[in-house]
């Protein structure tokens, strides 16, 4: 009786045992490709080749789904034809099919099959006959498809067999693929985070430092998320005057973070040389309308406070209203008096944005953006609002800044997601009661003669205002009568409103710069603009009793001081006015 039989069997089984083991070791090949390699895309083109060469097939092509899951992307292909990059939707075609039914196929003849693409085909010229295709799936989540074409040799056809070893090595495939884009995401998040971590730091650069219990202006950023689009600054003067500005840009994110970066920089910049927060403003305002991105914008309050006076000239740009505290515990509020920043290149006025100048009189000043007002303060989502920052302001009288700053954050509660909002607020304080020592701290002794304060602000007639302040705290210092100090100022004001209509013309881009000195029993006040010098014998009042526009305030000038006269300026251009009255000091003053 013949052996034939049995031989065949373990052959047959010796066949298998070779086959199996081989599609084993090809899947452990597999795996550390993939876990080996950074580069996806060259990982699943040697997996392809791999899985080709296997299955005996003329050419293979492996297929992702895109992140909408509209379209299939071919990623890797070996052999007959090249046809890496090609997109498909991802219902046509039999690859698309076999997506869709997540199921393998075995296609004898494609000619047959309705749903076969036969324009590769067409353009290649190659013979697509049979083919076999398996999904990529993992679990219930779709990734893509292996597709091979024409089997070499025998009958030219797919098995059964090998579509079940394609499914095998698919699935191992899809699951190296899902962990290679987890790591990458992993990976990619890791880096967002750095960066975005990087981009914190060199925003909290951007920002002053926390002031001290005796600073009078300070403030508090703190971001919802990594990064802010809230800011804030403030920095000295050559004049010993204070910048600052507070402002809240439009939207959220990188994009904020990115155009708040480059607002502080511009303020900040500019604010050094330019000493008008309108003005300021509104160059700030032309930059962004030239280059931030279509529909972002910045809300913004620009002020100079003068610590020797308590006056802050302030300006806002569509920016939540600026609240005053008096030493008598009533608040004002300053509204906006201009658009955000970014919304129109033309300013609100020729002069740039509307200033107003506030004395503090011993009170504070308040800035904030609407993440302090609309804070939550407890787990029932209740706002902090307007009337809550009023309220701690006025609870907290009599502390530092800083303390002071502390409290209206501290109150604000983080919700399950973090802080609603960035929260943002600077604090201006007046102290009244030691302004004459910080005056006479400040004074200047040159023979018989002490400065008392000096200034320098542009020629424009919005800014007489904080010449008038100016002039009364030193005549108040100096315990001046109250009918004088009211007769000093009427003529200091005519003389600055002369140099603003007169020496400029109007003109906006002027300077007017001023000290008061007390000369022995003396009050003077030096004016010096920079503008074209004028003859002095031709600047004289008219008689009274000539009726016609124009001259009664130099006469009213000479009326009120003891001595004007015309001097040479320091640096011999422009004209340098000096007014000089006898001191009356008040009853009772020593």
């Amino acid at each position: 009786m013949s052996n034939a039989p049995a031989l065949n069997l373990r052959d047959g089984a010796a066949e298998d045992a070779r086959r199996f083991q081989a599609n084993l070791e090809l899947l452990a090949e597999m795996s550390q490709d993939f876990a080996a390699s950074r580069d996806l895309d060259a990982a699943l083109l040697k997996a392809v080749g791999h899985i080709t060469d296997s299955v005996n097939a003329e050419g293979g092509a492996l297929f992702l789904l895109d992140e909408q899951g509209e379209n299939l992307r071919c990623h890797a292909c070996v052999g007959a034809t090249e046809i890496t990059g090609l997109i498909i939707a991802a219902d046509k075609g039999i690859v698309g099919r076999s997506v869709q039914n997540n199921l393998g196929e075995i296609v004898r003849d494609v000619s047959k099959d309705p749903n076969f693409f036969g324009g590769v085909d067409e353009k290649t010229g190659y013979t697509t006959k049979s083919i076999l295709c398996a999904p990529l799936t993992v679990k219930d989540e779709r990734i893509g498809a292996i597709e091979l074409i024409n089997k070499r040799g025998g009958d030219g056809l797919f098995s059964p067999d090998d579509l079940n070893f394609l499914e095998a090595l698919a699935a191992s495939a899809a699951l190296a693929i899902l962990n290679a884009r987890q790591a990458d995401a992993l990976l990619e998040q890791e880096r967002i985070k750095r960066e975005l971590e990087l981009a914190r730091e060199i925003q909290s650069s951007l920002l002053p430092r926390q002031p001290g219990d005796d600073a009078p202006i300070g403030g508090i950023n703190q971001p919802a998320r990594e990064v802010s689009g809230d800011f804030f600054d403030h920095f000295p003067l050559e004049d010993g005057r204070i910048c600052f500005c507070l402002g809240d840009v439009s939207g959220k994110g990188v994009n904020a973070a990115l155009l708040m970066a480059k607002t502080a920089s511009l303020y900040r910049c500019l604010g050094k040389a330019i000493l008008s927060p309108g003005r300021l403003l509104a160059l700030v305002n032309r930059e962004i309308c030239e280059t931030a991105a279509r529909g972002m914008f910045v809300t913004m309050v620009g002020g100079i406070y003068d610590p020797r006076t308590g006056v802050v000239t302030l300006s806002n740009a569509g920016h939540e209203p600026a609240l005053l505290l008096t030493p008598e515990g009533e608040f004002q509020a300053f509204e906006a008096e201009g658009p955000p920043l970014g919304i129109l290149a033309d300013p609100p006025t020729k002069d740039g944005y509307p200033e107003t100048a506030i004395d503090l009189q011993g009170g504070s000043l308040w800035v904030f953006t609407d993440g302090v007002t609309e804070g939550y303060t407890d787990d029932a989502g209740t706002e902090l609002g307007v009337d809550g920052v009023k309220r701690i302001l006025l609870d907290t009288r009599g502390q530092s800044l800083r303390a002071r700053l502390d409290a209206v954050v501290g109150v604000i509660k983080p919700g399950d997601d973090g802080m609603r909002d960035d929260v943002t607020l600077l604090g201006v304080t007046d102290t009244a009661a030691e302004r004459p020592a910080a005056l006479a701290a400040a004074e200047r002794v040159t023979g018989s003669s002490e400065l008392i304060m000096s200034m320098r602000l542009p020629a424009r007639a919005d800014r007489l205002r904080v010449i008038r302040h100016a002039v009364r705290a030193a005549l108040n210092f100096l315990t001046c009568a109250d009918e004088m100090t009211e007769e000093v100022i009427l003529a200091v004001d005519e003389a600055c409103q002369n140099v603003v209509r007169h020496a400029y013309g109007g003109r906006a881009d002027g300077e007017i710069a001023i000290e008061l000195r007390r000369d022995g029993d003396d009050f003077v006040v030096e004016l010096q603009d920079f503008a074209a010098p004028v003859d002095a014998d031709n600047v004289k009042g008219r008689d009274l009793e000539d009726i016609k526009p124009g001259g009664l305030g130099v006469h009213l000038i000479h009326e009120i001081m003891d001595d004007v006269q015309f001097v040479t300026p320091p640096a011999g251009v422009g004209n340098l006015l000096q007014l000089r009255k006898r001191l009356q000091t008040k009853a009772g003053a020593s």
